[in-house]
């Protein structure tokens, strides 16, 4: 193994509850019901992805599809910059994988503009050597698009790679590329069976350790 791609929101960042907010704020603005039942199938999409599906549920006429999505996408920003967090065990695992000589990326679908912002709040963009988002390859996760991307850039075959993920659509998406899976579901829905296609389940990224390293290396 000589890289690690991490995903973004909800993995190194506590960022759903954002997305959430800005999204209700946004749709809501322009007379969509977001309805709860309904907004845990967007959870995911990509923000065009997003847009679409509420549009096609409840047309508007006051704005363009492209300006509500970007709407969004600012709201989202301004609440990284004023209040994000890292997830537990984030500053560590990447401290890990940088002693042991990895190439580091981050492939997410959140649009490319907020991934300097998550990085540099949570102060560990040096770590990065290669960022993918959704929006510059066409096609979010769970197609693999993002992760071939990645591993592209760092010049790693992508089975030399390992995926830390959140979700079964990143986990499809990763294991689609031919990458090694870590995956650390939010605590809900730990036992799922969907989650155990994973080469490796954890509760936090704080658990990681070097024994998991060796594990994976096999």
């Amino acid at each position: 193994m000589k890289a690690v791609i991490f995903d973004m929101d909800g993995l190194l960042i506590d960022s759903e509850p954002m997305w959430k907010k800005a999204e209700k704020l946004v749709f809501s603005s322009v007379g969509v019901d977001v309805r709860d039942d309904l907004a845990v199938l967007t959870a995911p999409m990509t923000t065009k992805e997003v847009t679409h599906f509420w549009y096609n549920l409840n047309p508007w006429a006051s704005k363009s599809m492209g300006s509500v999505e970007n709407e969004v996408i600012d709201c989202v920003e301004s609440f990284i910059r004023e209040k994000g967090e890292p997830m537990p065990g984030v500053a560590e695992v990447l401290d890990l994988f940088h002693k042991e000589g990895f190439k580091i990326g981050l492939s997410t679908n959140s649009p490319s503009r907020l991934i300097p912002a998550v990085l540099d709040k949570l102060g560990i963009s040096d770590y990065f050597g290669a960022v993918t988002s959704a929006d510059q390859v066409g096609q979010g996760k769970p197609r693999p698009n993002v992760y071939l991307s990645t591993a592209m850039k760092l010049e790693v075959r992508p089975s030399a790679c390992i995926a830390f993920e959140d979700s079964v659509s990143g986990i499809m998406a990763a294991r689609a590329a031919g990458l090694k899976t870590v995956v650390v579901p939010e605590a809900a829905e730990f036992d799922l069976q969907d989650y155990e296609i994973a080469d490796l389940k954890l509760r936090s990224l704080s658990e990681f350790n070097r024994t998991h390293l060796t594990q994976l290396r096999k």
